[in-house]
């Protein structure tokens, strides 16, 4: 059987969810891994994106980045989160991305109906009543996404740890269109 998504699970499939009753959803990519690695050949590529871009986007997996953008293997550098919020570690990650390996641009990749809008510290709150530990991470929710995108510009805009701020733009994917919308900064 291929690997499939649970957006298009073959008739008779489990349903959306379920654990394969031949494995686990890991080993389910494990073996697409070999079935890939067996007709894989070196791109000979550079760790340095070729169009000298990074994208910061949500972990959404209505994403799919590369076709949504038409890019290529190689071409960018892709910094996943939830929400795609503008946290320390994606400054962190930005600026490897800049300082080490040469891109310039920085593209910033909100989406409509996202899991953070509207949720609150509470999440914090909650958890720490249920294992007894308080995260030491903000959840980073907020209630209005284009607010957000450009709370993300200005965040990429003003960090000193960034070469390049002058090419930073903002969008929102709408996951029913497909389309983005540019968000102007303030």
């Amino acid at each position: 059987m291929g690997m499939t998504t649970s957006a298009h699970l073959p008739s008779g499939a489990p349903s959306e969810g379920a654990i394969p009753a031949d494995g686990s959803v890991t080993d389910r990519l494990v073996d697409a891994n070999e079935r890939y690695a067996a007709a894989f050949t070196d791109p000979g590529m550079d760790a340095r994106p070729v169009l000298h871009v990074a994208v910061v986007a949500c972990m959404d997996a209505r994403l799919d980045l590369h076709a949504a953008l038409g890019l290529e293997l190689g071409d960018c550098h892709t910094i996943r989160n939830a929400g795609g919020v503008v946290t320390d570690d994606v400054i962190r990650s930005l600026t490897i991305s800049q300082r080490a390996l040469g891109t310039r641009s920085v593209v910033l990749i909100h989406h409509s109906n996202c899991g953070l809008e509207g949720l609150s510290d509470d999440f914090r709150t909650d958890l720490e009543l249920e294992v007894g530990q308080r995260p030491t991470w903000a959840v980073e929710g907020f209630r209005d996404v284009e607010q957000d995108v450009r709370q993300s510009i200005q965040k990429v805009r003003t960090s000193p740890f960034l070469l390049h701020t002058d090419d930073v733009r903002g969008f929102v994917f709408d996951v029913k269109t497909g389309l983005l919308r540019e968000v102007q900064p303030n």
